[in-house]
């Protein structure tokens, strides 16, 4: 008989392994050094040197030849191997190439809009439109990047920065107010990383497990070559000797069933194709927290957003009565006269709109974020509802009434409240069910 042990107790063991490995390299790497994507020790100030597929593009390109299909993401690779950052600690760490380039271009367009107010109008109108072609860009490839949370992270320090710099010497603002916006922007990374801490992933049933029995005949769902035609089944205690071929087709004919997670999920719950995980209660994958909203942390992104927007508005409110103490607060924006005449004052004016135009796209989600919570909808149900026509709209389509887990405006806020205190607990059984645990790869085996 084949032999039987815990899928997740091999796992475990797997890590471990791994973890050693990794460490034990580690601590033979100087801060510059480190392990190149082909397993091989390289150093930082090598970056240039046996670059063969780079070579080779710009030949091609010196010679007027096309170039081959896989070129360009060939070199791509190199280049993000190759880009390390000296660390004291286990070598040089890789330096992720979307979080630079918000550090050239935010103060790059800001200083340019201060100059002239038709430079500020292109530049106010060209930051937006940049971050949504790229935010469509990398949503169609449903693919994680740092970019916006790299963006929104310097956006916040670079305005605290210029507002220390640029407002406060001015003479019209007093301690009080920046001890406010100083506590409103601790507040809101204290909120952020408290939200970055988790969604709340949706875990097997361990009390389920029996046994994982390994066969070495092809499911119909799967590649007679992967793994050498080997597939690991967990069986449950209520199915030792049930049929596994006919308890996989009716899992994976169940909309509970997350054929790449191989997990039954719990209502509400859903499958993030950007961070490849099931998350319990899920909302959205937010960008610019680079993690899925789910049950954990949806308390933690509320409050994300009202810090951040309190913050904005009271600094925004700053701004505008230090360079344009002559207008109205709610006017200033729209007509300041002799702002662009000094530079500093300039700059500020354009902060201030730049904040503006952010601080209205957050507004407006979170005005949706709390109508879905009085209705006691995700953002993922409004969707699908509207999908298959099954949900009710009102007030131009930001009311989507589901109806189905509403229990009354108290009530919604009372569950959405209390529900990150029941994350983590176990995906439900489906009696007389085979759960599939997936092929385990030839690495983990013991």
């Amino acid at each position: 008989m084949p032999v039987q042990f815990s899928v997740l107790a091999a796992k475990r063991l797997v890590m471990k392994k791994r973890a050693k490995r990794r460490q034990e390299e580690d601590e033979t790497l100087c801060c510059c050094e480190y392990v190149n994507r082909h397993g091989e020790r390289s150093h930082v100030a090598a970056c240039c040197c046996d670059c063969e597929d780079l070579d080779d593009a710009f030949d091609r390109l010196l010679k007027k030849e096309p170039q081959k299909p896989e070129s360009l993401s060939k070199v791509a690779e190199v280049v993000t191997d190759r880009i390390r950052v000296p660390w004291l600690w286990g070598g040089a760490r890789k330096l992720d190439l979307s979080v630079v380039p918000p550090l050239i271009l935010l103060p790059v367009l800001l200083h340019l809009a201060a100059l002239h107010f038709l430079l500020g109008i292109v530049s106010l109108i060209a930051l937006p439109g940049l971050v949504l072609w790229y935010y469509y860009f990398t949503h169609r490839k449903k693919g994680q990047t740092l970019f916006f949370l790299s963006l929104a992270l310097f956006s916040l320090a670079y305005m605290y920065y210029l507002f220390l710099t640029e407002v406060f010497p001015r003479g019209d603002i007093g301690p009080v107010q920046v001890l406010g916006v100083t506590v409103g922007v601790i507040l809101t990374l204290v909120a952020l990383i408290h939200s970055k801490r988790g969604p709340g992933t949706v875990l097997p049933n361990q009390e389920a497990v029996h046994s994982t029995v390994t066969y070495y005949s092809p499911l119909a769902d799967r590649d007679p070559a992967v793994n050498g035609g080997r597939h690991d089944v967990t069986m449950t205690v209520n199915n030792r000797s049930g049929s596994v071929e006919q308890s996989g087709i009716e899992l994976k004919d169940s909309r509970n069933w997350c054929p790449v997670c191989r997990v039954v999920r719990p209502p509400r719950a859903g499958h993030c194709r950007i961070c490849g995980v099931c998350v319990l209660r899920l909302d959205h994958h937010c960008v610019w927290i680079n993690s899925c909203v789910g049950q954990a942390n949806h308390r933690s992104f509320l409050l994300t957003l009202v810090c951040f927007l309190s913050t904005s508005l009271y600094g925004i409110s700053l701004v505008l009565r230090s360079v344009c103490p002559t207008q109205h607060l709610l006017t200033a924006l729209l007509y300041c006269p002799e702002v662009y005449n000094q530079y500093s004052s300039a700059l500020c004016f354009t902060c201030a709109w730049y904040c503006s135009i952010v601080t209205g796209g957050l507004l407006h989600l979170l005005l949706v974020q709390v109508i879905n919570v009085s209705y006691n909808v995700t953002e993922r149900e409004a969707r699908v509802a509207l999908r298959e026509k099954t949900a009710r709209r009102a007030l131009w389509g930001l009311v989507v009434d589901t109806g189905v887990y509403s229990r009354g405006f108290c009530g919604n806020w009372a569950e959405f409240m209390t529900m990150g205190d029941r994350v983590n607990s176990p995906s439900p059984l489906q009696t007389d069910l085979v759960a599939l645990v997936g092929v385990v790869n030839k690495e983990e085996k013991l």
